[in-house]
């Protein structure tokens, strides 16, 4: 991919302050769900109330009382006071309200479950900020921006609204979460298994750490989508990035390139790198969201995007400008399904938030993935992963270095065996599954693999084009959840 730690890229759909480092694959995870408004609601609007919850800064000091105000959803319309549950969502990288209302599994099995919804928005992300508009100034305001920090909000919260809503005090509470809030869901049910009974974490990458997974497996992935879904589909794009370095070594070239391109500046040499970049990024986003039906997640996109995208990269063996063209073409089904665009930004990848803002950050902390390309197993160009580039430009970002062993001392690694009751279901399409739990480790340690399923497709509400993969997923994953509660209930009965 790029050469600078699968390349930084400056979001400038952000404050002109906002100067973003991270990594294509890395930023998917921190973009994924984020719209323009994040508070648009979809064609079915939720009931919920909106709560607030004071939050300590800091659960793990002591010199400080600071406290901020954490936002939180709770719909009870399934909820029954007796032999019910509580569904906890443990939000993620961006506005609690879009993931609510994204997160359609939830409320499809309310009923069944008896159960009280409850999304809790993490810190830093939507209106969450514990120093308000200064949350981002610096690394010493951000210093509170950890994975450890909001587990323990979640329990806080939890804490709280069993001792304040009438009948919540002894009911099961289950953490779900997808992407990094499903490896939050899987991290709160190992370090707070007395809070939550159980956790569904869906595309949670709770493995793409250090050495544990290969660093070329998201990308493999990735190319995997696009070989698959056309004849010489992935073969085309590997070509391309040769065509454009022939084309972009001229000042002709790189004018053509950018009329071809239909781009909203005219590129220069410098700009070479990031377009790479970012075309490189609309495939990573294209594999994350390769959903059976059409969407409007990071784009308006078809159903199987990347289908429809590989009807123009067909003919890998033609001419650098012929090429180009069908790589436009291509873009084009990502950026401008809709239409309305009049000429493409490579500035943008995804419609965005704030969120991105934190994310970067996180990567920057603990959260550090490590990513790299060999241009034989995928279709990018080589890139090794470079962990002293990365750290300094965090450090040129934030004042801060990553600690890239923390996650896996913090949360075990692969050395997870001792805990119990958790789901990690994965799509075969995903390339985060490639740092996922694929496999059993224990009789309640399980996994669930969907063979037609993208980014937490299990998540999403059930749709009439949903593939026999998705619905057998989604019952195995209630029989689970199912099972905790009775257990929950059978201790209770005993206890008594």
């Amino acid at each position: 991919m790029g050469r600078r730690a699968l390349r930084f890229l400056l979001l400038s759909f952000l404050a002109p302050w906002a100067t973003i480092a991270l990594r294509p694959a890395l930023r998917a995870l921190g973009s994924l769900h984020l719209p323009t408004n994040p508070t648009s609601l979809p064609a079915v609007a939720k009931n919920y109330s909106v709560l607030y919850f004071q939050q300590k800064v800091d659960h793990f000091g002591f010199n400080t009382v600071k406290t901020f105000n954490q936002r939180y959803l709770v719909a009870d319309k399934y909820w029954k006071k007796n032999g019910g549950s509580i569904l906890f969502y443990t939000g993620n990288e961006g506005d609690i309200i879009w993931f609510c209302n994204n997160t359609g599994f939830m409320w499809d099995v309310a009923e069944e479950l008896k159960a009280m919804l409850v999304f809790a928005e993490h810190r830093y992300y939507g209106e969450s900020l514990p120093f308000g508009d200064s949350s981002f100034k610096d690394s010493r305001h951000l210093n509170f921006l950890t994975s450890e920090q909001a587990l323990a909000d979640f329990a806080e919260l939890i804490k709280h609204m069993k001792r304040t809503i009438p009948g919540a005090e002894n009911q099961p509470v289950i953490a779900i979460g997808g992407s990094y809030g499903g490896m939050l869901a899987a991290w709160f049910r190992m370090k707070y298994p007395h809070m939550v009974v159980g956790a569904l974490a869906a595309s949670a990458p709770i493995w793409q750490f250090e050495d544990l997974v290969p660093c070329g497996v998201f990308m493999k992935i990735v190319t995997t989508d696009f070989r698959k879904s056309g004849p010489h589909c992935s073969e085309s794009i590997r070509r391309s990035w040769d065509a454009i370095n022939r084309l972009s070594s001229t000042g002709s070239g790189l004018q053509w390139l950018s009329e071809a391109l239909h781009l909203c500046s005219p590129l220069t040499s410098e700009d070479v790198r990031h377009l790479k970049d970012w075309i490189s990024e609309t495939w990573v986003n294209l594999a994350m969201v390769d959903y059976p039906y059409a969407s409007n997640f990071l784009q308006p996109l078809p159903a199987w995007p990347i289908k429809v995208v590989c009807q123009y990269l067909k003919s890998p063996n033609v001419s650098d400008l012929l090429l180009l063209q069908n790589i436009f073409q291509a873009l084009n089904v990502y950026y401008n399904y809709s239409g309305q665009a009049k000429c493409l930004n490579i500035s943008e990848t995804a419609t965005g938030s704030l969120g991105t803002l934190g994310w970067s950050y996180q990567a920057c902390t603990e959260v550090v993935m490590p990513f790299c390309t060999n241009g034989v197993d995928d279709m990018f160009e080589p890139h090794s992963w470079n962990l002293k580039e990365l750290s300094d430009d965090c450090f040129q970002q934030w004042g801060v270095r990553p600690r890239p062993s923390w996650i896996t001392t913090m949360y075990g690694g692969k050395n997870i065996s001792s805990h119990t009751n958790i789901v990690f279901s994965n799509g075969e399409l995903d390339p985060w599954s490639g740092g996922g739990v694929t496999k059993d480790i224990t009789d309640t340690l399980v996994a669930v693999t969907i063979s037609e399923g993208a980014h937490h497709l299990d998540l999403r509400a059930k749709n009439a084009l949903d593939p026999t993969s998705v619905l057998l997923a989604r019952s195995l994953e209630v029989r689970h959840m199912k099972n905790w509660i009775r257990e929950f209930y059978g201790s209770v009965r005993k206890q008594h």
